[in-house]
């Protein structure tokens, strides 16, 4: 048995990216029941449209895809229009720039076929283009907190019992942080395929974006401390820092500079910061 699924896709003038994320999900190999929604919030590019054309591909799987051209709401608005638009209890929550693989989706509503509430992941592969940002990823990926937990960073999915833990989408920072700490670690489950995921290019970027996810973990610190009890995210030890670091002097070299420049408060900026 295997959960069908509604997959929620909050898209903010996504032109460049969201052909290829429903080609990819039209690749899929299941599940057997399928609802796309694309919640398109303030689009002022061709994102409705390029979407919608891909209705009748959806169509000829059996499967349906909904596009919402909604009004500028942010994400969290998105999410919950998306939320209200779907029709299976088990959701995923899937960013624009995400390529899925073709066995994700079916691992997923496998893994989501449970009574008992559950939250899952898959695998992330990593992308970026420039030198620095690769070297960032190389040490990122291999932190464990990525590397052996379930982040969900670009994509997550809950059950029915999962999806009933939260009302709506409160106005945060980090959805991601948010539904995960909402599951105890061993309520997490990370299946084998993966996705692709774009990591920000440029050295100021990466700080900006690094600083904004500290923000958002501090934001849920105070909004929902009991919940933060679930985060399971141990500093490395130093120990595996130097193992790091002696491995791959660059991406340790690269990573501590963004730490460090996130502390030191470099290329600040306030509000919401987009990576690419």
């Amino acid at each position: 048995m295997t959960a069908d699924l509604s997959v929620i896709i909050p898209a903010n003038n996504e032109e460049r990216y969201i052909h290829a994320c429903l080609s990819a999900l039209l690749a899929s190999e299941g599940p057997g029941a399928l609802q796309v929604i694309v919640a398109a919030n303030g689009c002022t590019d061709q994102t409705v449209s390029l979407a919608m054309a891909r209705g009748a591909a959806f169509s000829g799987r059996g499967w349906r895809l909904d596009v919402l051209d909604l009004p500028a709401l942010g994400k969290m608005g998105a999410l919950n229009a998306g939320d209200a638009a779907a029709t299976y209890p088990a959701r995923v929550y899937l960013d624009a720039d995400v390529v899925v693989s073709p066995l994700l989706l079916a691992q997923l509503a496998e893994a989501l076929d449970d009574e008992r509430p559950r939250y899952a992941s898959g695998q992330p592969h990593v992308t970026a283009q420039g030198w620095l940002s690769r070297a960032f990823a190389r040490f990122w990926i291999q932190v464990p907190f990525v590397a052996d937990g379930v982040p969900g960073f670009g994509l997550f999915a809950v059950n029915g019992a999962g999806r009933a833990r939260w009302d709506s989408f409160p106005d945060i920072i980090s959805d991601d942080t948010y539904v995960r700490v909402h599951f105890s670690p061993d309520e997490r489950i990370k299946v084998p395929a993966s996705y692709d995921w774009p990591l920000v290019e440029g050295f100021d970027t990466l700080v900006r974006v690094r600083r904004r996810q500290d923000q958002g973990v501090a934001e849920l610190e105070r909004l929902i401390p009991d919940k933060m009890t679930n985060e399971g995210k141990d500093a490395p030890s130093s120990g595996w820092l130097m193992r790091r670091a002696l491995a791959d002097p660059a991406a340790f070299a690269v990573y501590a500079a963004v730490k460090l420049a996130v502390r030191l408060g470099w290329a600040r900026q306030d509000g919401w910061v987009r990576g690419r």
